[in-house]
């Protein structure tokens, strides 16, 4: 070989070291931490004081730090999502009591594939399409109180069922049918004249499965098991919610047929109902994390913690002439303390609307809960147009006293 062409063979060697040298670099750059950049200042996005609650609009909690570190760890390497939403279903299983877990994409997603599993165990066979595309099938009828149809069973609608609404017992027991899938319980619904055991023991008596709604109904820490434990079927939880995982996490829980019947029905299986709510793989971590810490919590401690940031709001506002304070738990939804004032308004010219206007575009801004000045609040949260509520268990640290002062401020100033 010639010295020229030796030397070129050296030259090219040299050349393929280097660029791979330098894509190993670029891929070991991307790889390791960066200094954090704020994306809510670069977008303009206007950061909040969340004096409401877990209210999906207000991008609901928090997660706690052991929380926020599981999910960063999760992002930094891919792993089989099948074997992973197994794990974790299984360990979510032996943590709260029940048969078979999941990770869904929210409450809403949990009641779509819930809804399909029964459908396909009721029908005899897990089907994996979407199941109003299924020729001629023959059951699809739910099974629901009147005073329980609310805004978020569409996502039972999705699956191509129809509602049959009863009021009593005895019209509970003429609406079960050959077309019966499933008999659906809102736990939230402030009405209704059947009570949960007698909803699942008819149903039962029937073969029917039954789904309980409750994904806003932690605390307490134990209805995490009772519902399921009481004999519904299947239950379903928000992540974002009291447990404080990921917004877009669920939890759906219960018999294992219907669990590996809504699994296959989920994605990343291409035919189901499901195909569209993925669950990413720092989501199904970030949800077993938020369950551990969850379950690390007391309930005693938690409504100490969130009492106290409400007396320390009132100890701001105290002398506001006419203000009288009150602290109310909701029976079931967004079970913990919150914060109600009201004050005279021929005192103090502004009302709890215009307060609310006040903190949302002042500096810094805050949300009160959506019931402040209006009479249709939230499930249990009773308010009216002379009341401002505080939503206060989802206040980082030293928050209080800031919400406390600006609605000194604002009520002070229309003395």
């Amino acid at each position: 070989m010639s010295s020229d062409s030796t030397r070129r063979a050296l030259l090219g060697r040299a050349g393929g070291f280097l660029a791979a040298a330098g894509f190993a670099n670029r891929v070991q750059a991307a790889t390791e931490p960066q200094s954090a950049q704020d994306y809510y200042d670069k977008l303009g996005v206007t950061k909040i004081i969340n004096a409401a609650g877990t209210y999906t609009i207000l991008t609901a909690s928090l997660m706690p730090p052991a929380v926020q570190t599981a999910v960063a760890e999760a992002a930094k390497r891919p792993v089989r999502l099948l074997e992973l939403q197994t794990k974790a279903g299984e360990y979510l299983a032996r943590r709260l009591r029940c048969e078979a877990a999941m990770v869904t994409a929210g409450a809403s997603s949990a009641l779509t594939l819930g809804t399909a599993a029964c459908i396909g165990v009721m029908n005899g066979s897990p089907i994996q399409a979407v199941p109003e595309k299924v020729p001629g099938l023959p059951k699809n009828e739910v099974i629901i109180q009147k005073a329980h149809r609310y805004s978020y069973d569409h996502a039972i609608e999705n699956c191509g069922t129809r509602f049959v609404e009863v009021e009593s017992l005895d019209d509970y027991q003429k609406a079960v049918s050959e077309r019966t899938v499933m008999a659906h319980f809102f736990n939230a619904a402030e009405g209704g004249a059947i009570g949960r055991e007698d909803f699942i023991r008819v149903a039962h008596q029937h073969s029917v499965p039954c789904f309980n709604d409750a994904a806003a109904d932690v605390p307490p820490i134990s209805n995490l098991w009772n519902y399921t434990q009481m004999g519904f079927d299947l239950v379903t939880f928000s992540g974002g919610k009291g447990i404080r995982g990921p917004q877009n996490a669920g939890l759906l829980l219960g018999r294992k047929d219907l669990i590996t019947v809504a699994t296959a029905t989920n994605n990343p299986f291409d035919e189901g109902v499901g195909r569209g709510m993925k669950v990413a793989k720092e989501q199904i971590v970030g949800m077993v994390a938020a369950v551990d810490w969850f379950l690390s919590q007391s309930d005693q401690e938690m409504e100490a913690e969130f009492r106290g940031r409400a007396d320390r709001i009132c100890a701001e506002v105290k002398k506001i002439p006419t203000l009288q304070s009150s602290i109310v738990v909701p029976a079931v939804a967004n079970h913990v303390p919150h914060l109600l004032l009201r004050y005279d308004q021929q005192r103090v010219k502004m009302t709890p609307l215009e307060v609310a206007e006040k903190l949302r575009n002042g500096h810094p801004s805050i949300e009160l809960n959506p019931s402040t000045g209006r009479r249709e609040g939230s499930a249990g949260l009773h308010s009216d147009e002379n009341t401002i509520v505080v939503g206060v268990w989802m206040l980082e640290p030293g928050e209080d006293v800031i919400v406390g002062r600006r609605l000194y401020q604002v009520l002070s100033a229309a003395v």
